[in-house]
């Protein structure tokens, strides 16, 4: 496989050509776990780490690859192992916040021209869900697009898909069965050569099968969900970028209970275009759509107009940007005191005497 099958193009090619005249070569993650990463390169795939010079001067998470990440490499041909020198810059890339308390990102995947939210049409369908979805989507840089799966297991299919429609304002929808096999050409526009779509969604929403689907094998493992509760077990335990026979790429990703924010200011305005639409009709500029008079907004929750669940779900989100930034402000600051701290031990031992 050539680089341009993978996505290099001519912006890349630019970065990349003064670490090309010293000799380094350039590789694609498809594959991360802990501290070992595989990346394809013109010559083929390697096992690889990063320096202990990149080590060193990482500041943070997002300092370090991710799947999908470009990266600049020397390689250990006759080893088939690689050691990883530096980053090229991403278009997009899709985070959250780790799970548990630890105000830290975690990288899903990055240079993705597509994101598919994928939701099974049955007990596990949540438009609340979505809209986080969506709104971390649109922050990614990539484009979102929502795929509805297992229609074979669903009668009413109009009534989920309208619903999705309130919440997905502009977004393509798409309803698929691979068993009945309905609906998968439109999807299948998408994966061009050289294009990445990643599959995000809950446990059980249909990823491995359709990822399965789309490469003609049986590679990702599948299982069957609870008939109790519609939800599935976590049948992908890592994240992997995969060429597919036809061209194209795909991020097929484990199953996310709890996806929350990392970033997200201009992809919350992207998310909830309807709720900031009626905001600019309220007689105050900075009504906070609670108590004041006139408010566009709440008018529109007592007509019927708006969801109120949407908006409750529209406060959530805020709320919870709003506490993430007072974290990250925080989070800055030790950074920043300890990339110092770094230089000025580095400094120290430069100037110690032989």
């Amino acid at each position: 496989m050539n680089l341009q099958d993978l996505g290099w193009n001519e912006t890349l090619q630019k970065v990349f050509t003064k670490y090309q005249q010293d000799g380094f070569t350039v590789g694609r993650i498809t594959l991360e776990h802990k501290n070992m990463y595989r990346v394809m390169t013109d010559n083929g795939e390697y096992f690889a780490e990063v320096s202990g010079k990149y080590r060193f001067e990482a500041i943070s998470r997002e300092n370090f690859p991710a799947v999908g990440d470009w990266v600049i490499l020397t390689e250990r041909i006759n080893e088939g192992k690689a050691t990883i020198h530096h980053l090229l810059p991403r278009f997009s890339k899709f985070s959250r916040k780790i799970a548990g308390n630890t105000t830290e990102e975690q990288i899903i995947a990055t240079n993705i021209n597509t994101v598919f939210i994928v939701q099974s049409l049955n007990q596990d369908f949540n438009p609340r869900r979505l809209e986080r979805y969506l709104l971390m989507a649109w922050e990614s840089g990539a484009n979102p697009v929502v795929v509805l799966t297992k229609a074979d297991l669903c009668d009413g299919i109009e009534k989920y898909k309208s619903s999705v429609e309130t919440v997905a304002f502009g977004v393509p929808v798409h309803v698929v069965s691979v068993v009945n096999q309905t609906g998968l050409e439109e999807i299948m526009e998408y994966f061009e050569t050289g294009k990445t779509v990643a599959l995000l969604g809950s446990s059980g929403a249909g990823k491995s099968t359709l990822t399965n689907y789309l490469l003609g094998e049986e590679k990702q493992l599948t299982q069957e969900i609870h008939e109790g509760d519609g939800r599935g077990k976590h049948t992908t335990t890592y994240r992997e970028l995969i060429s597919l026979p036809n061209g194209g790429l795909i991020i097929d990703t484990p199953g996310m209970r709890e996806l929350q924010l990392w970033e997200a200011d201009s992809g919350l305005s992207e998310s909830f275009k309807d709720i900031e639409e009626l905001a600019k009709q309220c007689q105050f500029r900075n009504c906070s759509h609670h108590n004041e008079p006139n408010c566009a907004v709440k008018a529109a929750v007592q007509s019927g107009d708006l969801d109120e669940k949407r908006l409750q779900s529209y406060f959530k989100l805020q709320r919870e940007l709003a506490y993430l930034e007072r974290k990250n402000d925080k989070l800055a600051q030790v950074e920043e005191k300890y990339k110092w701290k770094k230089i000025n031990n580095q400094n120290k031992h430069r100037k110690k005497p032989i």
